[in-house]
């Protein structure tokens, strides 16, 4: 818990205005509930027992400013700490994405998005709940405690050492079911990202399911992630109803002392019966925050848990890193000098040598697995080479900016990315303001004006997610189209004619001759078809290649 405030107060402290409210707010609370116990006495003694008329008429006014006063710090506090837990949450969830996209490709061949997915969603949820909720609610009932427990001692310092000598018996049996809790909020946690993990698995794989009838496979395997998650959860809910009744026993043994000592008090004549009973109201009331804290604590060990997994995440850090070039000036030449790239323990490519010069319009060809996609994910850096160098201009592609480097680089590939966006905002991806010419122009390019125009929005219509509202040839055209739009000088094309017929193929290899001059081509493919117009051909061979 302790960890948890560190790490979460300073966002809350950025928010000073509103959180000096929301304090505020708190101890009004806090004051009210004390407020509430003190009006006992004058309420027993002199109304009932000394017959005073004049409180008569002023208590049940300072009844309504009490419970008014705690009433509305209440809602203050809820208010303000709302804003500020949804405002925190929102900020983090803005950061970790960012984070995420800067990671490398590795993390997400080897994470499944499940899982992912669950990080970003379930456990930002679980630390929004500490930072709405728990960290308000702990400073709320500590004042309350701090208050209330001051106000008995000033009543009875004799009757609040009983009480007190209690309150470190509480601590010992909370701290175990704490312990318990955060062994299930792991498990619980883990098992939700797998069951998140098999969802995104259904869905992204539901032609798979249903074209082999195989619905019933996959809903045993999800009924059996989603019942570990049922089962953990249980757990958590079971240990979390316990610390009611041991609270209630511990404190139900300290107020039938004091009780029995206070009784004695009023019999001999050393307290009053308002006396007693403010303090007996001011007890009562002072068992709810103590009961509360408790249950806080051990709701922290579900976030603190949530808290482990998100600072794993962040704390993972990218390999492949900006350089402090910017790559301003026109490409003319890339060159591989002795490259390797390592796979694990697997050599792709085993020191690779070669040099393609503005102009060229080279293709790749040879087995699958045998280097072809790694050779050109080097240039746009998704991986790095193990050794060796990859050389822009005679600069060591390293020390170049990404940003500047990838703005020279249009990539197209046999699996395409297509966002829940019109065609125009599809083709002119991140590039600021659309330019609806250049649009135009790029489709035209990329022979997808034709089915464009016949569409009812035109350049306008705005595609489903991943594109299912098109073909596969319209889906790789309309992504050719968007690395013909950026105007690249380097054009990169992994398989990306792999989903066209015979004749927009040819329209589109003709376009790519023509474009070929101002830029360096680098071409992959299995068609013969698709690398006609190619200068050279390379065929990769056992991590090596040759003309």
């Amino acid at each position: 818990m302790k960890n948890i405030l560190k790490e979460y107060l300073p966002y809350l402290i950025e928010y000073k205005r509103r959180f000096i409210y929301a304090i505020l707010g708190m101890l009004a609370v806090a004051i009210g509930t004390a407020g509430t116990a003190h009006l006992i006495k004058p309420i027993l003694d002199d109304i009932f027992i000394n017959k005073d008329r004049d409180m008569l008429f002023i208590l049940p006014f300072m009844f309504v400013f009490v419970f008014g006063l705690k009433g509305f710090g209440k809602y203050v506090q809820t208010y303000y700490m709302a804003y500020i837990g949804q405002d925190v949450v929102r900020r983090m969830r803005d950061d970790i994405v960012t984070h995420l996209t800067y990671l490398d490709i590795e993390y997400f061949k080897s994470t499944h998005t499940g899982e992912i997915l669950s990080r970003v969603i379930n456990d930002i949820t679980r630390i929004q709940n500490v930072v709405a909720y728990i960290i308000p609610n702990l400073f709320r009932e500590i004042f309350t405690t701090v208050i209330l427990t001051l106000y008995i001692i000033y009543l009875s310092p004799k009757l609040a050492l009983y009480f007190l000598v209690f309150m470190p018996l509480i601590i010992y049996p909370v701290s175990i079911l704490a312990k318990k809790m955060r062994k299930y909020s792991k498990l619980s946690q883990e098992s939700t990202a797998d069951m998140t993990a098999r969802l995104g698995e259904i869905f992204n794989n539901i032609e798979v399911i249903k074209s082999n009838s195989s619905q019933e496979f996959e809903a045993k395997r999800f009924a059996k992630d989603n019942y570990l998650v049922f089962r953990f959860l249980i757990k958590q809910i079971k240990i979390n109803a316990l610390t009611s009744p041991v609270m209630e026993i511990v404190g139900a043994v300290a107020i039938g002392m004091v009780i029995y000592v206070g009784g004695n008090e009023v019999i001999d004549g050393d307290m009053s019966v308002g006396s007693f009973f403010a303090f007996a109201t001011a007890l009562f009331l002072l068992y709810d925050p103590i009961r509360r804290l408790s249950s806080l604590h051990n709701q922290s060990q579900d976030a603190i848990m949530a808290n482990i997994r998100m600072r794993d995440l962040l704390n993972k850090k990218p390999t492949i890193i900006d350089g402090s070039i910017e790559l301003i000036d026109d490409i003319s030449k890339i060159e591989f000098i002795d490259t390797r790239v390592n796979y694990g323990d697997k050599e792709i490519l085993k020191g690779v040598n070669l040099i393609i010069n503005r102009g060229d319009y080279i293709a790749f060809a040879g087995e699958s697995g045998a280097g072809k996609s790694s050779l050109m994910n080097l240039i746009v850096r998704l991986y790095d080479s193990f050794d060796g160098k990859v050389e822009i201009n005679g600069i060591d592609i390293k020390d170049y900016t990404l940003k500047s480097l990838h703005n020279k680089i249009g990539l197209v590939t046999q699996r395409v990315f297509i966002f829940n966006d019109t065609i125009a905002s599809n083709v002119a991806y991140n590039y600021g303001e659309i330019d609806r010419v250049r649009v135009v122009e790029a489709l035209k390019r990329a022979n997808a004006l034709e089915f464009v125009e016949k569409l009812e929005r035109g350049i306008d219509t705005l595609l489903s997610e991943s594109g299912e509202n098109l073909s596969g040839g319209q889906r790789q055209r309309i992504a050719l189209a968007r690395a013909i739009y950026k105007n690249p000088q380097i054009l990169l094309l992994d398989e990306a004619t792999s989903a066209l017929d015979n004749r927009s193929e040819e329209l589109i290899n003709k376009a790519l001759f023509k474009l070929k001059k101002d830029m360096i081509i680098i071409s992959i493919a299995h068609r013969d078809s698709s690398i006609d117009n190619a200068d050279t051909l390379y065929l990769f061979r056992d991590g090596g290649i040759g003309d």
